[in-house]
């Protein structure tokens, strides 16, 4: 993989610190800032609104643009909109720097994934993936708790300092290491990269991508009370469990990114069918503990394995749109980073037990097994725009049987 590659995922592993800080934040906040705990979680809704709207429709905007002058614009908008929000004394400006740090995240990534897939080569796609995707997961294991600690000996705003800082390396490793290539006059216009989206191969999978990573976020989300009140572990052990579900993540993303290029059909099927077998057993074993960690490292594992090469066999399918293909697979995925939560917290509400949402986990990966089953024998499997062939390589159907 080019060096190159690794600085976008090091960028990234700044953006994703900055998705998922403020869990351990909102609390410090709302009382430095005067307002309710409720409008201070908004901030988390709104930087998921801003990744959800942002990802295609920035990526449209920047598509003329050379490729790193559109990855340093928005990198360094997120690091100014982070200085802001760490010296504003008003709500509602923190607000608003929330939201474009998230369309700068979105263009980033989007931009970075069509970058990445480029740099390492027409059969590479799934590596270059998993290499940005590390970002994310990195971010779950040392960002997000490293945030929690800064904002306990310094206050909330050192986190937002510390974002700055981290993505100050980036923007000088950008400049450097990602060649400055010009605009392609032939490259596709946004209409041409549109039509890409005809194709019933490629909305599948990006319902797929939204599915996975619903059910992947919707457990994440509650597996603190999960092991606090079912497993009857102490609240001291949270970060812990966080940690493991993070370094799973890592190992899922990095395993299934060498597999996503040679076998993806495999990896769907057989860790789409594990991974809903490992919901639905996680949710009857809960009360145990060794179990239930070791389901949370192989959970985070499979969860991020499958959605890393579901997002690839996006970026193959879409090899006529590689900036919105990109732009739309970040989409997918933050939508269901959005529903997967909200899901979870309406079992939750329905006094459904703290085991549901595991169970919505298992449910909406079922609903995802079951597209891709009736997606195949209505034999979608590509065509104009999506291509039965991408960059003469073979496209490979969103789920097989493995033989």
């Amino acid at each position: 993989m080019p060096f190159a590659i690794y600085v976008l995922g090091l960028a990234v592993f700044a953006q994703g610190t900055s998705e998922f800080m403020l869990s351990g934040l909102v609390e410090d906040m709302a009382a430095d800032l005067g307002v309710s705990l409720q409008a201070a979680g908004s901030l988390t809704s709104a930087f998921a609104v801003g990744m959800v709207v942002g990802a295609p429709l920035v990526a449209m905007l920047s598509l003329r643009w050379p490729r790193r002058r559109a990855l340093l614009a928005f990198l360094v908008t997120f690091l100014l909109a982070h200085v802001v929000g760490a010296l504003t004394d008003s709500f509602e400006l923190l607000f608003v720097t929330r939201v474009i740090a998230a369309l700068c995240n979105a263009g980033f990534l989007a931009v970075g994934l069509a970058t990445a897939a480029s740099m390492a080569g027409p059969q590479a796609k799934g590596r270059a993936t998993s290499v940005l995707l590390s970002g994310v997961t990195l971010a779950c294991v040392a960002g997000v708790p490293l945030g929690a600690v800064l904002s306990e000996v310094w206050g909330w705003r050192s986190a937002f300092w510390g974002v700055a800082i981290i993505s100050t390396p980036a923007v000088l490793a950008v400049l450097r290491s990602v060649p400055a290539t010009p605009v392609d006059p032939a490259a596709p216009s946004v209409r041409h990269e549109l039509r890409a989206f005809r194709a019933p191969r490629l909305l599948v999978i990006l319902g797929l991508g939204a599915l996975v990573n619903g059910a992947t976020f919707c457990s994440f989300t509650y597996l603190a009370p999960v092991f606090t009140n079912v497993t009857a572990l102490g609240s001291g052990w949270v970060p812990a469990v966080l940690a493991l579900f993070g370094l799973g993540s890592f190992v899922g993303v990095n395993v299934g990114g060498r597999l996503a290029d040679s076998r993806p059909g495999q990896v769907l099927a057989v860790g789409g069918a594990a991974l809903l077998v490992g919901w639905l057993v996680f949710a009857l074993t809960a009360s145990n503990p060794v179990v239930a960690l070791i389901l949370v490292f192989v959970q985070g594992a499979l969860s991020f394995g499958v959605g890393s090469t579901l997002i690839a066999q996006a970026l193959y399918t879409a090899s006529d749109a590689p900036t919105l293909g990109g732009g739309f697979a970040t989409a997918a995925l933050n939508v269901g980073a959005a529903a997967g939560p909200a899901l979870g917290g309406l079992a939750l509400g329905a006094d459904l037990g703290y085991r549901s949402p595991l169970v919505v986990s298992a449910v909406l990966v079922g609903v995802a097994l079951t597209l891709a089953g009736v997606a195949r024998a209505a034999g979608v499997s590509g065509g104009k725009g999506g291509g039965t062939a991408t960059e003469g390589r073979p496209a490979q159907p969103p789920v097989e049987a493995h033989s």
